[in-house]
């Protein structure tokens, strides 16, 4: 059986589900979990596709999303500890997210990605998330999708 699941979470709340599935999917079959947050690189107005009006500065763009990977992670953990179950966190930084996911999960040994059919991107693939499509795509490590 699946002992060391990677969860990616974005902090939506079917993202945010799926964590929890997957915390009682670990306790029931004692494995361990790696919850995981991608978060974006900053693009400089000038080389953004369509520059927002406003848009951060590249110090307040970086407090943010630190912010909010620690608010989605933290979460994760509370709920892995309030179960009995063994949770590390993790945030990394990258322009594609369903490529940070399978690089994590390889990395660290995960033997199953967790994940949700969509995030906070909505069902831009009508049926499945796009980077949720993608992890299915090019990963070898087995992936279960939670809807």
């Amino acid at each position: 059986m699946y002992k060391h699941l990677l969860v990616p979470t974005d902090g939506s709340k079917l993202s945010t589900d799926a964590v929890e599935r997957a915390i009682q999917f670990a306790k029931e079959t004692g494995a361990r979990v790696l919850a995981l947050h991608v978060m974006p690189e900053y693009i400089p107005p000038a080389f953004a596709e369509f520059p927002a009006a406003g848009q951060a500065s590249f110090a307040e763009f970086m407090k943010a999303t630190e912010e909010t990977a620690a608010t989605v992670l933290g979460a994760a953990s509370q709920a892995a500890q309030a179960a009995g179950v063994q949770c590390e966190t993790m945030s990394v930084r990258h322009t594609q997210p369903y490529r940070a996911i399978i690089d994590v999960a390889r990395e660290k040994g995960c033997d199953l990605i967790f994940m949700a059919s969509h995030g906070r991107r909505g069902l831009s693939a009508l049926v499945l998330g796009s980077e949720t499509n993608k992890v299915l795509t090019h990963s070898s490590i087995p992936v279960l999708v939670f809807r």
